[in-house]
């Protein structure tokens, strides 16, 4: 049973001190209860409280870890159930399967395929995260098969066997890997906790809706297995929603300890498209891996992209370091835009930009990753702002004119800019995909 505020505020020092960062320990307690701070911020916390409040400091969804190395990923420890309330912090893994009765050479290009799905967005690297080598019911042969993923490429690993002994085969060809286990079901539990002990890593539980779910949980944890990842079993859209969303609110909501650990979702399909869009669904609704068949760059793109956005604090968008950029190999004579940090803004520019052949200079201005015009009405983007980022930059050292590109938007700024900049202003399209007409007929450093 979770524990209240007051609960808590029994256990704890009680001088008011403040270190811990919240004004008094009732208030800190409270936040505790919430799972807004945790127990370690409290510097004089007691053993024996920090044995008694044990429950109450940890995670809603634990934190699960996969693999080893750089290429290791951690799933869970969210909060909240909507973006809104705060954010999401840890993207779901995105796994794409390899069959482990398909041949070396096969199994070799499929992996070289999976290595190409890795993508530059707005200055991020976002790509899959794991190789499930599904299929495993030959223990020989699923151990040979992870072995050869192993050795050919540093993702990391998920095991799809119900066989234990097909499990323990590939666990030993792979176990310095870390690798997740999938699955253990009703069926299969004390076997399959028995290899997960030894592997030392997670364990996948599968049963056939929530309650079951809840009850394996408790079977496996009993066990002696305690990293655990949720598959409620739901394949199709509609029970894929309802069952994620009840497993969510079931951990944040109720404290509901069987149901605190990531889940796991498939979203394999004959049909690409569907495939992708159940995959992002899962993305969506809370699911801390998708499994999926497709390895094709134009499937997973719309895929990783609504990870990205969906994973990107609201509160903090994506931005990159203002200053003064080169797009192509600018001279003298080369076009001066500006434009804000907001990193899906200036990487549209880049893009349309580097369409257009005509090599420019960039001055990006610090707004905070705020767009255009969400700059200009906040006061980010003024004249004053831009005509400081120019000078900092000291690119009328780089060119032979004097003359700024500003964004169509902010027209009303051409004047007020000119005097304090000392610069022609020159008012380029309100949208960046007019700049390659723009700068290919318009522009001229006369």
């Amino acid at each position: 049973m979770a524990l209240t505020g007051l609960d808590i505020y029994k256990q704890l020092p009680r001088t008011n001190c403040g270190d811990c960062g919240v004004p008094t320990c009732l208030a800190f307690a409270m936040k505790l209860a919430q799972k807004q701070v945790s127990l370690e911020q409290c510097p004089h916390a007691s053993a024996e409280a920090k044995a008694a409040l044990e429950g109450a400091a940890a995670p809603p969804i634990k934190l699960i870890t996969i693999g080893a190395g750089e290429k290791k990923i951690e799933v869970g420890n969210e909060t909240v159930l909507f973006r809104h309330e705060e954010t999401f912090y840890r993207p779901p893994a995105i796994a794409v399967t390899v069959k482990a009765d398909s041949s070396a050479d096969e199994i070799g290009a499929r992996l070289e395929k999976i290595k190409t799905l890795s993508f530059e967005r707005v200055g991020q690297n976002i790509g899959v995260n794991l190789v499930a080598i599904a299929g495993g019911t030959a223990a020989a042969q699923f151990a040979a098969a992870a072995k050869l993923v192993a050795d050919n490429c540093d993702l990391a690993i998920l095991l799809m066997s119900e066989d234990p002994e097909a499990m323990k085969a590939a666990v030993a060809a792979v176990k310095d890997r870390k690798p997740l286990l999938y699955a253990a079901t009703p069926d299969n539990a004390e076997a399959m906790a028995a290899v997960a002990k030894e592997a030392g890593g997670p364990l996948v539980i599968k049963a056939d809706g929530v309650a079951a779910l809840a009850a394996l949980a408790q079977k496996v944890q009993a066990a002696g297995v305690n990293d655990l990842i949720l598959d409620s079993g739901a394949r199709d859209p509609a029970r894929l929603v309802t069952d994620q969303t009840l497993i969510r609110r079931a951990a944040l909501r109720k404290k509901f300890r069987p149901l605190g650990f990531p889940t796991l979702a498939f979203a394999n399909s004959d049909d690409a498209m569907a495939e992708a869009l159940l995959a992002s669904l899962a993305v969506a609704k809370y699911a801390g891996i998708v499994v999926l068949d497709g390895a094709e760059p134009w499937e997973l793109l719309p895929i990783l992209t609504v990870r990205q956005n969906i994973y990107t604090d609201p509160q903090k968008p994506i931005q990159l370091q203002s200053g003064l950029y080169e797009i192509g190999s600018p001279g003298t004579d080369s076009p001066v835009l500006v434009t804000t940090n907001f990193s899906l803004t200036y990487f549209t520019v880049e893009g349309d930009v580097e369409a257009s052949k005509v090599p420019a200079w960039v001055v990006v201005v610090d707004t905070e990753g705020t767009s255009v015009l969400t700059a200009w009405a906040s006061d980010k983007f003024t004249a004053e702002t831009i005509a400081a980022k120019v000078k900092q930059t000291e690119v009328e050292s780089k060119v032979s004119h004097r003359k700024l590109v500003i964004p169509g938007y902010v027209a009303v700024l051409s004047g007020k800019l000119e005097d304090e900049s000392g610069w022609k202003v020159i008012v380029g399209p309100r949208e960046s995909s007019g700049l390659p007409t723009f700068l290919r007929s318009s522009w001229s450093p006369a």
